[in-house]
């Protein structure tokens, strides 16, 4: 992957698009807390600051993950390349077995949200650092977040793979991903809410976006009793990510070891 230069470009993207994304917020934050009206006064008491530790490693991870599809590019492209120059197929030739193919990609898939997870830590940091206000509180009581962003992440580019993998064509590969991350799966949300109940947290993005709620100044103060149902559910929603994610790559073991190499 250190020679591939879209994995660069891509993850540079990345490293611009988590602390811009998290910055605009705070702005938008700041803006409401520093009104002098009364307004301005409550949301600053009801929520404190949900850029300062130990908020920020929830707030940054929310934010951060609204740009998975952006390594998912890497993703798709890193599988369907072995299908486009059939390396995939000399790699069987050169003594790889079918499931020595899939754990290499599967490693790949691992790297690429380990790095991820790392410029979404420095971002938790630094946004915590730069605001903090009390020096002598627990900075890292919610750092579990990192770990729930690692999940998130890998759960999500895991899907990608899949799609990629199914595919074989990187961009009809991309343009169903992206079509369904942003467009599809949040109408379907919409949709189920109002006809189903809450089915739509059991669809494949949702399932893993409800490890990481929203932050207390985007429904807090809108919905208290949502908020804490949210985090009440998170323990749900990593057991069925887990599951979801080992699902994905056992489907992807059990069609490679069928697969034509063609």
């Amino acid at each position: 992957m250190k020679k591939y230069s879209a994995f660069w470009w891509v993850l540079g993207l990345t490293a611009l698009s988590y602390p811009g994304i998290n910055y605009m917020f705070f702005k938008i934050y700041d803006q409401m807390a520093s009104n002098q009206t009364t307004g301005g006064k409550l949301i600053k008491a009801a929520i404190g600051n949900p850029f300062a530790f130990p908020e920020s490693w929830h707030t940054a991870a929310y934010f951060s993950s609204w740009f998975i599809f952006i390594p998912a590019v890497v993703v798709i492209m890193l599988i369907s390349n072995e299908y486009s120059f059939r390396t995939h197929r000399q790699n069987i030739i050169d003594g790889w077995s079918r499931s020595q193919f899939v754990s290499s990609k599967l490693i790949d898939v691992l790297i690429i949200s380990i790095m991820i997870t790392l410029l979404y830590t420095a971002v938790a940091l630094v946004t915590g650092f730069t605001n903090m206000e009390d020096s002598t509180g627990d900075n890292f009581n919610k750092a579990y977040f990192t770990g729930l962003f690692f999940l998130q992440t890998f759960s999500q580019l895991s899907i990608a793979f899949l799609i990629g993998f199914l595919v074989k064509k990187a961009f009809i590969a991309l343009g169903i991903f992206i079509f369904y991350f942003l467009i599809l799966e949040n109408i379907l949300v919409g949709v189920f809410r109002l006809k189903l109940g809450d089915a739509g947290r059991f669809l494949p993005f949702e399932i893993s976006d409800r490890m990481v709620p929203p932050p207390a100044f985007l429904s807090k103060l809108d919905s208290p009793e949502n908020y804490q149902k949210a985090f009440d559910n998170i323990p749900l929603h990593i057991g069925l990510t887990v599951a979801f994610t080992v699902i994905i790559w056992a489907i992807c073991y059990r069609i490679n070891n069928k697969r034509d190499l063609k």
